[in-house]
């Protein structure tokens, strides 16, 4: 299993058991589900079932949380920081900043490509503000990567998609 972490401060962003796109090679989509589940239980896909099984029940009172499993999973935590369009651009000016200058020291050869797709990317994004959610990881951090969220119709049904720079990211194998 792979976990895409947030680059400048380890946050949790999202694991390879979700289908993940990835779109002008800067953009990763990950589609999710709303789920509900017990209060703390993290269901990943393709994971076994406790051995008590899944049914096992000790009794007593549960919390029951509902959300998108992706957010429940990776404790991501959704921001209001950004009150219009003009707040989160200052906010994307200085992330994609920070990110050419990383990978001016990690991976030259990808500045360019970031340079060039991620305008594209962000200007059709940027068009559908009012529709996203925005989430940091589990600390909180702004300084890092502020993940976007939307729901998209797809057969009929209204999908959960999880937005991260690619290049913002680091890959973890477990």
């Amino acid at each position: 299993m792979r976990i895409y972490k947030d680059i400048f401060n380890g946050d949790e962003m999202f694991s390879d058991t979700y289908k993940i796109k990835l779109v002008d090679e800067v953009m990763y989509e990950v589609t999710g589900k709303l789920v509900q589940r017990k209060a703390g239980e993290v269901i990943l896909d393709g994971a076994n079932a406790s051995a008590e099984g899944a049914d096992a029940d000790e009794g007593g009172d549960v919390g029951v949380e509902s959300g998108v499993d992706i957010v429940l999973n990776h404790r991501l935590q959704e921001t209001f920081a950004f009150g219009d369009k003009k707040g989160y651009t200052a906010y994307l000016k200085e992330y994609m900043k920070k990110v050419v200058e990383k990978l001016q020291t990690t991976a030259p050869d990808q500045v360019d490509v970031f340079k060039t797709n991620i305008n594209k990317v962000m200007k059709d994004l940027l068009g559908r503000f009012k529709d996203l959610q925005f989430f940091t990881g589990e600390s909180m951090d702004c300084d890092g990567m502020v993940a976007m969220m939307e729901y998209r119709e797809i057969d009929g049904d209204s999908i959960p998609i999880l937005m991260c720079f690619k290049h913002g990211l680091e890959e973890e194998k477990f």
